[in-house]
């Protein structure tokens, strides 16, 4: 999971590097592990790209110094997160960059499973791969059908890229890429575009406002979520749809002012069915962001009453005192379940602001370890008392474990444990680092052997078909949901037991030790000269 972010400025003499920045801070919950920002002038004499990327947190990488480089009225940003086995290496930090047949540089959320295949296809095309992302490989998809649209006007490769030519390099990409995946790009001398996977698993939207230095231009903003357009003081329009493209084209001098804006096609599909990823609104998207139509905050409302209501089926007689959610993405769910039960709710755990996700960290053993960094007790909330913690999900169990331990150590009498989500029984393959299924704590076993592993009292989870109400009743068009790390079944319908054995080969954690071990060797070891 990534954020991206893509920013057109109608004034070509203005910056957009600020609002990136901004944009990817407020998007910062997306990825910890890498950020970037590429910017570029759309005016004809600029022939500039200027790209900052590294390692960290978006506070981290840009200095005051590598901002003032980021010159350009349009530019796209990124915040990183690891899937599918890749390394914390700064060669795989995005925004990333080819400059034939013309300047082009990508960002990408998501996860393409024919990576192999896309990979083997470019190497066929005499095109340099310098990584193994898949992200890399998607770029130069698009470079070479875009080369071919330019090829085909008869060899006037000086003449000005047109939006036709872009939507059909889009379109073929789209139809040799699987998988999930929301992008944005910049083209030299063009603008920005933002394209979406054709199941809209992955999310991206658009926003407008009028520009604040050129009377009667308009800015445009792409965006995961709605979040990060709401903080630069845009109109969020709508979602990307599925199997869409859309072009963000600046103004240009003494042009008719109909001609400015936003051109979109549908390129794969009609459009109209939507297949959102159900973990967005579980626990990746902030509350405050909305998400094909749906207020993440009000489909959390609704997973804490439905929640509840299992709560009360299966334990009408149980004496609980307290709910005690785990911050932070828990604390909406928590709360409406507690005013639904008529239970007071409390804030048990106090977190290191800090301190990054455990989800994400790369190891089992480190996050063990920033657990008890990360969370610490108000022993007042549970001395004596019977309660019960709200979590958003259960992984492995290793956060979840640790969480019941430090409640019993504050003298809690009961621990009960609920999760907002289903269990969580299958890999993720469209941009989730979820670890393979041996590693899921949920995988083949029961409730009771949970609760056994957790060292609670008992353990309780929603329901997939809840869930799925949750969001759809805040938005009554959404029909299906990506929802295979619950049910183990894949929307693309395009993977089998070789890939999963694959992936797991990847995703397991000795592995990925393995793999940030050696990145670490090469950076410490000198260059021979």
């Amino acid at each position: 999971m990534c954020a991206i972010l893509a920013l057109l400025l109608a004034d070509t003499t203005s910056h957009c590097r600020q609002a990136i920045f901004d944009g990817l801070t407020v998007l910062q919950h997306r990825g910890q592990d890498a950020a970037g920002i590429v910017t570029s002038r759309t005016t004809e004499d600029s022939t500039q790209l200027n790209q900052h990327k590294g390692l960290g947190m978006v506070r981290d990488v840009f200095t005051q110094g590598e901002m003032l480089k980021l010159e350009g009225n349009c530019g796209i940003g990124h915040c990183r997160y690891p899937t599918a086995g890749r390394t914390s290496s700064p060669e795989e930090a995005q925004p990333m960059y080819n400059n034939y047949p013309c300047g082009l540089a990508l960002a990408h959320n998501g996860n393409l499973t024919n990576k192999n295949q896309l990979q083997d296809h470019v190497r066929g095309l005499h095109r340099h791969l310098n990584t193994q992302s898949d992200s890399e490989a998607l770029l130069n998809v698009f470079a070479e059908e875009l080369r071919l649209q330019l090829d085909s006007r008869g060899g006037q490769r000086t003449a000005k890229i047109e939006p036709e030519h872009i939507f059909a390099a889009v379109k073929r990409t789209m139809e040799l890429c699987r998988g999930g995946y929301a992008v944005v790009m910049l083209i030299h001398d063009v603008g920005v575009l933002a394209f979406r996977d054709p199941w809209g698993i992955r999310p991206i939207m658009v926003g407008s406002r009028k520009s604040q230095t050129l009377e009667g231009g308009i800015d445009y903003v792409f965006s995961s979520e709605s979040v990060a357009s709401d903080t630069l003081g845009f109109d969020m329009l709508r979602d990307v749809r599925p199997g869409e493209c859309m072009l963000a084209v600046p103004m240009k001098p003494n042009q008719p002012r109909e001609d400015l804006g936003l051109i979109s096609k549908q390129l794969v599909g009609d459009g109209n069915t939507v297949v959102p990823c159900l973990f967005e609104y579980v626990y990746f998207a902030r509350p405050d962001s909305i998400m094909n139509g749906v207020s993440v905050y009000e489909s959390r409302l609704q997973m804490g009453e439905k929640l509840a209501d299992k709560i009360m089926r299966e334990h009408p007689n149980e004496k609980i005192d307290v709910v005690i959610p785990i911050p932070d993405t828990s604390r909406t769910s928590a709360l409406a379940l507690a005013h639904r039960m008529g239970i007071p709710y409390r804030e048990g755990f106090i977190k290191n602001r800090y301190i990054g996700r455990t989800f994400i960290m790369p190891e089992q053993s480190q996050r063990k370890k920033n657990v008890r960094l990360k969370l610490n007790t108000v022993r007042a909330e549970f001395e004596g008392l019977n309660v019960l913690l709200v979590d958003d999900s259960i992984v492995r169990g290793t956060t979840s474990t640790q969480l019941v331990s430090m409640a019993r150590d504050a003298g809690a009498n009961k621990v009960f444990f609920c999760s907002a989500a289903p269990e969580i029984r299958h890999p993720n393959i469209y941009g989730i680092d979820l670890p393979t299924a041996s590693e899921l704590v949920a995988f083949d076993r029961t409730s009771d052997e949970i609760a056994e592993v957790l060292k609670c009292d008992w353990v309780l989870f929603q329901d997939l078909d809840d869930l799925e109400e949750a969001v759809r009743a805040i938005n009554p068009e959404l029909k299906t949901f990506e929802g295979s790390t619950f049910s183990g079944s894949y929307v693309t319908n395009d993977v089998d037991v070789n890939y999963f054995s694959s992936l797991a080969e990847e995703r397991n954690d000795f592995a990925k030790l393995t793999r940030e071990q050696s990145v670490q060797s090469v950076r410490s070891t000198p260059s021979q000269v």
